[in-house]
């Protein structure tokens, strides 16, 4: 039920708001509908949720019917959506892509956070146009602090880990740009090219990577959908 208190009607879309209209609620179900099944996964991907907070939603969530919660004989626990989960996922695309297309770029671009981008790029990447071997890429925002300025996606055998610590392998790709510039690129409302002309966004390293880092970057779910805001 919503922090708040019940709304105390029968209309069904009352009942849906007191499960899932509470703070950062449908933030968590979108982590579901991506994939994410543990618990520090969930946490990456609302970085700025205290994990208390996140452990009593997924019991409302698990309550309300929403999602199993799997507790393994080795001790972890896993989260999954049931069926009427699943069924949400219309209505939480349906919302981004709302947001994409009604409000205003300098809006979206105002709530910039390095760990949801890179924790977002993570498992978004398109790795048919990256090396096979291991390949190690690095994303340097000058202007953050240095706990927050440097990150690494790492892909190996076909999957793909960010840290914000080097991993110690060589490198074979360093992307300089302000968090700014490459969370408007994530989100489709500029380009790697336009970006690099403007002087906005550097890259150096492996010719054929940094070519292709269009491709490869994926882009967000959201990215394609036409605005009619700017």
């Amino acid at each position: 039920m919503n922090d708040h208190g019940g709304y105390g009607q029968f209309c069904p879309v009352s009942m849906a708001s007191e499960i899932l209209c509470s703070r950062w609620m449908t933030l968590v179900v979108r982590e579901l509908l991506c994939g994410s099944t543990h618990f520090n996964e969930l946490r990456k991907g609302v970085p700025k949720m205290s994990p208390t907070l996140l452990s009593k939603r997924l019991k409302e969530l698990e309550q309300a019917g929403v999602i199993v919660i799997d507790r393994l004989p080795n001790g972890t626990t896993e989260y999954r959506l049931s069926a009427s989960g699943e069924e949400l996922r219309p209505l939480i695309m349906g919302l981004g892509i709302w947001a994409q297309r009604w409000i205003e770029s300098r809006l979206s671009l105002k709530n910039l956070d390095p760990s949801l981008l890179m924790w977002d790029m993570r498992r978004n990447l398109d790795l048919s146009h990256l090396p096979r071997r291991r390949c190690t890429i690095q994303f340097l925002y000058p202007e953050l602090t240095a706990t927050q300025k440097s990150w690494w996606l790492l892909i190996e055998n076909g999957a793909t880990d960010v840290c914000n610590f080097d991993p110690g392998y060589e490198l074979d790709l360093l992307v300089r740009s302000s968090l700014r510039s490459m969370t408007a690129i994530w989100m489709g409302l500029t380009t790697v090219r336009r970006e690099t002309e403007n002087g906005d966004l550097s890259i150096e390293g492996d010719p054929s990577i940094a070519r292709n880092m269009q491709d490869w970057l994926g882009l967000s779910k959201f990215a394609p959908v036409a605005r009619m805001v700017q």
